[in-house]
């Protein structure tokens, strides 16, 4: 039984980076109820490691007022306050937004958490919902962690499944409700937030439809772009897309491309030596490219692995007599890149022209659907 809380936890902010050259004003004021006079509340990027931009001192009055600027597109701020309270910033210029902070992350008397709350923008009205949707979530999912634990001991797999089943049911509601709002959030900071909460792969026609609105509503928007080239990614290796080039040396440094396969239905298979569910399915791959090889199957293996030796070993003991290329560059292979590829092993089946047929196969879904386009040696 997995942990549910895991899937919830992954929710993060997005960082952004811009080259844009414009800037625009704004103002962050506000109280810091547990501050002694003469700290400082510092503006701070949204980044691991983070990076101080600017500090303002706290008045004996425990208030405080920071002014700065932000680039065109905006940007998400970190705001630290007291004893290292944090809270997020959505800013993209010409507001004031007004801070109400505890100024502690745990009261060490009362266990008591900290709380904060940012007013004066629409961007930090959405992130308010968002973060009550996660919040409630969260609350959920530790009720149900306990839940499964005990049923677990009481080897009740119907209970188990029940709350498998109300999960599931409370993450698509979520889900549900941030789509419900992206019309409303237009093309802001937080509608490209909001993304956070639904999986492109799921739901890939509601990361289409904002990056349409932003190229209509807001082409400049330096953050938007990114959502842009994603979206255009993707439909380039949809199924029915023709799948684009790739041309990556071979294990003797001889450069192979992937359309020099073409007349043969091809899949084309990401995996690495150090992938251990890779390493698994091959003897499977093994098996469907030793029973059609000779019926107009081919295999063009893209390896994210950084050292040759491993690569060429790998190839050797699970005795992959294929095609195999890489650029040696672990997940920075442009292969990989441009075919969005974030998880492997991960698989795309070409038709003899090219074009992307099927997608992610494994196992007896792979053999099904070569015995259905290869029966007689088609």
């Amino acid at each position: 039984m997995k942990n549910l809380f895991l899937t919830v936890a992954g929710f993060l902010l997005i960082g952004f980076a811009t080259n844009a050259q414009t800037t625009k004003p704004f103002t962050v004021t506000g109280t810091v109820k547990s501050a002694a006079p003469g700290s400082f509340v510092y503006l701070e990027t949204n980044s691991q490691p983070t990076r101080k931009l600017d500090s303002a001192k706290v008045d004996a009055g425990n208030k405080f007022t920071l002014t700065n600027k932000v680039a065109d597109g905006g940007e998400v701020f970190v705001l630290n306050v007291g004893g290292g309270q944090k809270m997020a910033l959505l800013v993209e210029g010409g507001e004031t937004l007004n801070v109400t902070a505890d100024g502690f992350r745990m009261n060490a008397k009362t266990g008591q958490e900290g709380k904060a709350t940012v007013t004066g923008s629409k961007n930090m009205e959405y992130y308010d919902k968002l973060m009550t949707l996660r919040t409630n979530m969260e609350a959920k999912v530790a009720t149900w962690n306990k839940q499964v634990a005990a049923a677990t001991e009481k080897k009740d797999n119907k209970r188990i499944a029940q709350i498998e089943q109300d999960y599931q049911a409370a993450e698509q509601d979520v889900v549900n409700k941030v789509k419900a709002m992206l019309p409303e959030m237009g093309t802001s900071l937080a509608s490209l937030f909001a993304l956070n909460f639904i999986d492109i792969k799921n739901d890939f026609d509601t990361y289409d439809v904002l990056a349409q609105r932003f190229e209509k509503e807001n082409p400049n928007s330096p953050h938007a772009k990114s959502l842009i080239g994603r979206v255009a990614r993707i439909k380039g290796v949809m199924v029915g897309a023709q799948a684009p080039e790739i041309s990556l040396s071979d294990t003797t440094g001889t450069p192979v491309p992937l359309s020099s396969l073409r007349g043969k239905y091809v899949l084309l298979d990401f995996w690495a030596s150090w992938c251990g569910p890779c390493r698994m399915e091959n003897p499977n791959v093994v098996r469907m490219y030793n029973k059609y090889k000779d019926k107009g199957f081919a295999i063009y293996s893209v390896s994210l692995d950084q050292t040759k030796g491993n690569w060429t070993k790998a190839i050797r003991n699970d005795n992959l007599a294929w095609t195999h290329v890489s650029d040696l560059k672990f997940w920075q292979s442009a292969a990989a890149q441009q075919y969005g590829v974030q998880a492997i092993p991960a698989t795309f089946l070409l038709d003899k022209d090219g074009k992307i047929i099927a997608k992610d196969l494994r196992g007896p879904a792979l053999e099904q659907k070569l015995e259905e386009i290869l029966k007689g040696g088609q």
